[in-house]
C-alpha cells in the first residue's frame, strides 16, 4: 500500500539523513586532524518493483560514505624537523609495532606528525610507527617493489659520529717571484689522524732558483710537540706567466708513528693545475696564502636529522659530518578512494583499493616528500556547515512525510466509523 509505502520512505529518509549528518559531525571534528580525509554522503534512491504502470510503491533512499581519500590538503609549514608531508599521490608506510613480524598488516597514511619515542623510533600522533630502507645496510634501496621484505622502523637512536682521516690537501698560495734563492715559506695546515685528533702540518717552500722551488713536510705537532713523523717532498717549477711548468712529488706525503696511537696517514696534496691560477702561483706580490682545505674531521656528536624531498633521512652531527641512513618509500594504489580507514587517520588496502605499488619519491606516480611540513585536514567548515543545514532540512521533510502519511492513516481508519 502505498500510504504505508510513503511511512518506510519516511523513515528511510530520517536514517539516510542521520548517516548524513553523522559524516558531517565526523567531518567537523576532525577539521584540525593533520592529513584527515573528509567525508561525503552519497545517497541512492532504493525503488520497488511495480506490478502495474498505473501504481507507484514508494522505496525511499540510502546513504553511503564516500571518503575523498585521493584529494590534496593544504601544506603548512612547521618548525619541527621530523614532520613529513606529501605533495602528490602516495602514502607513508605505518605499522602499528616498532618492530613487525613477517605477514603482519602494513597500515598507509598521510599523517605525517612524526616524533621520536622513548627508544628513538618516529612515531605518529596515533601510535603508527614509520617504516624506511635502511641505507647503511642497503645503500642501493629498490625505485619500485610490491614486498615490506626490506622495511624496518625508522629509528634514530645509537647514531654516533666516526673521525674521518685526513685524505687530502688543497693548496692556494702565491709564492713571491722576488724572493732571494733559498728563501723559505712555511704554509700550515690542520690534520686530522684516524682517530680524530688534530695536529698541525707545516710544509715549507723553499727557493732554489729562477722560477724554481722545492717543497716538504715537517713532523706534525700537537701540543707543542712532535706528535709523529712527516714525510713527503717534491719540486716544481713557474712558467713565465706566474702558473706552475711541472709539480712533481718526488717523496709521498704523510705521517708515521702517530703518537696518539692512529694508523699512519696518507695525503694526496694538490698544488693546482699545470698553466693555471687555481693552485700555487709565483707573482710579485707578498707571499699569500688564498685558501686550504682539508677533508678530515673530527669525532662527531649526532645533533639531529635532515630529511629531504626524495625521502632520504641524514643524520647531522656536529663535526659538520652528514650520513645518509634511511630511505623512505611512498605506496600507491590504483584506487586510493578504496581503502579502508580504521582509527588513527590510517588505510588498510582492500580489494576495491588494488594492491599496493612502494616507490622512491617522485617514482611511478608517487608524489614528493614535503619536509618540515603537514598536509591540513580537507575540510572546509563553511561548506560543511551547509551541509548540515541541508541536512537539516532534510530530515525535517522526511519526518513531515511520516507525519502527513500518519494523519492520512488515521483519516482512513476513521471511514469505518
Amino acid at each position: 500500500m502505498s500510504l504505508y509505502g510513503a511511512l518506510f520512505a519516511g523513515v528511510s529518509g530520517l536514517s539516510a539523513q542521520s548517516n548524513a549528518m553523522g559524516m558531517i559531525s565526523d567531518n567537523i571534528a576532525n577539521v584540525n586532524t593533520v592529513g584527515y580525509k573528509k567525508l561525503e554522503a552519497r545517497f541512492s534512491s532504493m525503488v520497488t518493483q511495480e506490478t502495474t504502470l498505473t501504481t507507484h510503491s514508494p522505496g525511499g533512499v540510502r546513504a553511503a560514505p564516500h571518503s575523498r581519500i585521493d584529494q590534496q590538503g593544504l601544506l603548512q609549514g612547521t618548525t619541527s624537523e621530523t614532520d613529513l608531508a606529501v605533495a602528490g599521490d602516495g602514502f607513508f608506510v605505518v605499522h602499528e609495532q616498532d618492530s613487525p613480524v613477517p605477514g603482519s598488516s602494513y597500515l598507509f597514511t598521510r599523517a605525517g606528525s612524526f616524533n621520536t619515542d622513548d627508544e628513538g623510533n618516529l612515531v605518529n600522533a596515533a601510535g603508527y610507527y614509520l617504516q624506511g630502507y635502511d641505507l647503511l645496510t642497503n645503500p642501493t634501496p629498490p625505485p619500485s617493489a610490491r614486498t615490506f621484505s626490506n622495511l624496518e622502523t625508522v629509528n634514530l637512536s645509537n647514531l654516533s659520529g666516526s673521525a674521518n682521516a685526513t685524505a687530502s690537501i688543497e693548496l692556494s698560495v702565491n709564492l713571491p717571484s722576488t724572493a732571494a734563492v733559498s728563501d723559505s715559506f712555511t704554509v700550515t695546515t690542520q690534520v686530522f689522524d684516524s682517530l680524530g685528533n688534530a695536529h698541525d702540518f707545516d710544509i715549507d717552500f723553499v727557493k732554489t732558483g729562477t722560477n724554481a722551488w722545492s717543497f716538504n713536510a715537517n713532523d706534525p705537532v700537537s701540543g707543542g710537540a712532535a706528535s709523529g713523523t712527516g714525510a713527503g717532498a717534491g719540486t716544481l717549477t713557474f712558467a713565465t706567466d706566474g702558473t706552475p711548468a711541472a709539480i712533481t712529488t718526488t717523496t709521498p706525503f704523510g705521517v708515521t708513528g702517530w703518537s696518539t696511537g692512529a694508523a699512519d696517514s696518507t695525503f694526496a696534496l694538490d698544488l693546482g693545475t699545470v698553466g693555471s691560477q687555481d693552485g700555487l702561483t709565483q707573482f710579485a706580490n707578498d707571499f699569500t696564502i688564498s685558501e686550504i682545505a682539508q677533508d678530515g674531521l673530527q669525532f662527531g656528536i649526532f645533533t639531529g636529522i635532515s630529511i629531504n624531498e626524495e625521502g632520504i633521512v641524514t643524520a647531522i652531527f656536529d663535526n659538520g659530518q652528514r650520513r645518509d641512513i634511511y630511505q623512505l618509500p611512498l605506496s600507491t594504489f590504483n584506487n586510493p578512494n578504496g581503502l579502508e580507514a580504521v582509527s588513527g587517520n590510517a588505510f588498510l588496502q582492500t580489494s576495491a583499493s588494488g594492491d599496493f605499488q612502494l616507490n622512491l619519491s617522485g617514482n611511478g606516480g608517487a608524489g614528493m616528500f614535503s619536509p618540515g611540513s603537514l598536509e591540513n585536514s580537507t575540510v572546509d567548515l563553511a561548506e560543511e556547515f551547509t551541509n548540515m543545514i541541508i541536512t537539516q532540512r532534510a530530515y525535517s521533510a522526511s519526518a513531515r512525510t511520516i507525519t502527513t502519511s500518519d494523519d492520512m492513516l488515521e483519516e482512513l481508519i476513521r471511514i469505518k466509523r
